[in-house]
């Protein structure tokens, strides 16, 4: 089924969605986005631009609407965290048929979610790391030199990720099945958890927070590590800190350039499940939770 067309359903077309999104359009597939009226507006009359030196400068057609209307066999879910209910009403349950859904979000919360409204075994988890952003409407800027996606369900048949793995290279992108859900997930979250907030809490880039926040970075990798490892019986402490190391000094992440731009921002989806996840193993995180107690007032100005 990898090697013939199928329809693939984007929901949230920003840098991330739209690129996956003109990717299946251009090798061949049936592309829907689901967006708000204006930019479902702007998909449907102008396609999406790609501009990326990996994958190159194109334009692929796609439809485009507001709601799902039809089956489809892959959807992913690409909104932001914090938009995640509103944008799920685009998704109606009886409409996507037997699709595999895949959310490409921040955190480890939104699984349950997804897995309450659709049929637990529709749903995988999915991680993508990418550097991709929608400056409006159509247009996708992909900067990194990778685009690479991770599968692991706990619910989901072995067969079904192999099958969207392979649709995935097929299209351009990077594609592993892993064996566990759960430490996939935190995997991510032990790294971005830590790089978000210090970040952010600092408005600064990873450069200055290396050199002026050192121990409070240090801490909170910490202190996640013992929180993954009571999650899911592993800790990434070395791993996060290796990636930190290893980013460019002007580095930001996506929670501060929010932060910066007055948009709202994931600090519930990461900061906030790193707490919950402390809470309920009774691991004390006192560094995570000082920062996020002053990430507060700016989240409010």
């Amino acid at each position: 089924m990898e090697n013939s067309p199928q329809h693939i359903v984007v929901l949230g077309p920003g840098g991330v969605g739209g690129l996956i999104a003109a990717l299946a359009s251009r090798a061949g597939h049936r592309v829907t986005c689901l967006a708000s009226e204006s930019t479902a507006d702007v998909l449907r009359r102008d396609g999406i631009a790609v501009s990326s030196a990996q994958f190159g400068h194109f334009t692929a057609p796609v439809e485009a609407d507001t709601t799902l209307r039809e089956p489809a066999d892959l959807v992913f879910v690409t909104v932001k965290a914090t938009s995640l209910e509103a944008a799920l009403e685009r998704l109606d349950p009886d409409a996507i048929g037997d699709a595999l859904i895949v959310p490409l979000l921040n955190g480890v919360d939104h699984m349950t979610l997804l897995r309450e409204r659709y049929s637990p075994g529709q749903v995988t988890g999915g991680v993508i790391r990418v550097e991709a952003t929608r400056p409006r409407p159509g247009i996708v800027e992909h900067a990194s030199s990778f685009a690479d996606i991770d599968l692991a369900s706990s619910t989901t048949d072995r067969a079904r990720l192999d099958q969207a793995a392979a649709t995935l290279s097929a299209i351009g992108l990077g594609a592993r099945v892993l064996d566990d859900e759960a430490q996939m997930l935190w995997a991510k979250l032990s790294f971005l958890g830590p790089f978000a907030l210090s970040t952010t809490v600092n408005r600064a880039p990873i450069g200055v927070v290396r050199t002026e926040h050192a121990d409070e970075l240090d801490a909170m990798i910490d202190e996640a590590a013992l929180v993954s490892s009571a999650e899911c019986g592993a800790r990434f402490d070395e791993r996060a800190r290796q990636l930190a190391d290893a980013l460019g000094d002007a580095a930001k992440s996506s929670m501060l350039r929010d932060a910066e731009a007055g948009r709202p921002t994931e600090i519930d989806a990461i900061g906030g499940a790193l707490l919950r996840a402390g809470e309920r193993h009774g691991i004390d995180t006192p560094v995570i939770r000082d920062v996020m107690t002053r990430l507060q007032p700016q989240q409010s100005s």
